[in-house]
């Protein structure tokens, strides 16, 4: 039972919150950029991001679990390893759309629209790294729908920040999430799968670079437009530097190196949030 147990926390990625901290990092800006959001709605969004971050990883191992088996940053997953099989999968996948659908209901009728586009980005994204080299670019979109559903749920509209804030979030992504299809890189190859470090070959650091340059500068202007304070302004500053470390320990592309650039992307998430909440002191 225990084991049993384990593997389905294995599965939702409880013992791996990273990407879920990725995903709710940008919420919470976009919360907090709209107004002093309300108890119930940091809640909901915060449930529904860990909620549907699980979702995705369940339908990601569903789609991916005879390749997971021939990388051995993945071999272990319970899927690829047999000790959980497809149905009991679905299973906690229903039961995680269904708890999405719960907390979605007390959100108001124009965020349901939005969240159905999400939904579908979610079902499609683990399939795309079979059929296009750039599944990144619609993790980003996938990770950034929630930032218009903070926008409809809080202010009813979708004012130029909004947008600014999910092409900021979506050049982010991709820049973080090619640091980590690095680590795989080599596999990938040999199995056939798709990614942008497949893609950007020697030209990886480059592209990262020049997508962390866009997210740097974007990130001014939505502090620039919504009046941020000067301590926003310097956490874009320390975020510059954080970018500028990830390059400097991704130089050798090792595969621990690029994943340790990865993980530090979790800093730039919370500084960034320190720096908005400051507009209410």
């Amino acid at each position: 039972m225990f084991s049993k147990f384990q593997s389905y926390c294995h599965l939702i990625r409880l013992d791996k919150p990273i990407g879920s901290m990725l995903l709710l990092w940008p919420t919470l800006w976009a919360l907090y950029l709209t107004a002093i959001p309300t108890f119930h709605l940091v809640i909901v969004f915060a449930l529904g991001v860990f909620v549907m971050r699980s979702a995705g990883c369940v339908i990601n191992d569903i789609a991916d679990r005879n390749f997971d088996g021939h990388v051995e940053r993945t071999k272990n997953r319970p899927l690829a390893n047999g000790k959980l099989n497809v149905k009991e999968a679905i299973v906690i996948f229903i039961v995680l759309i269904v708890i999405s659908l719960c907390l979605l209901l007390t959100l108001p009728p124009l965020t349901w629209l939005i969240a159905v586009m999400a939904f579908l980005t979610t079902l499609i994204y683990p399939f795309m790294k079979r059929f296009t080299h750039l599944p990144q670019v619609i993790l980003g979109i996938a990770f950034s729908w929630s930032i218009p559903m903070v926008y409809a749920a809080t202010i009813g509209s979708f004012p130029l920040s909004c947008w600014l804030l999910s092409l900021t979030n979506i050049c982010w992504t991709i820049a973080y999430d090619t640091e980590y299809a690095m680590v795989d890189r080599d596999d990938d190859l040999k199995i056939g799968i798709k990614s942008t470090a497949v893609l950007f070959g020697r030209y990886d650091r480059l592209i990262i670079a020049f997508l962390q340059l866009i997210t740097t500068l974007l990130l001014i202007i939505i502090g620039l437009l919504n009046h941020l304070t000067i301590v926003y302004f310097l956490s874009v500053a320390i975020v510059l530097l954080l970018f500028i470390y990830q390059q400097k320990i991704i130089v050798e592309r090792k595969k621990e190196c690029c994943f340790k650039a990865f993980l530090n992307n979790q800093y730039v998430g919370v500084i960034i949030f320190i720096g908005i909440l400051f507009r209410f002191v």
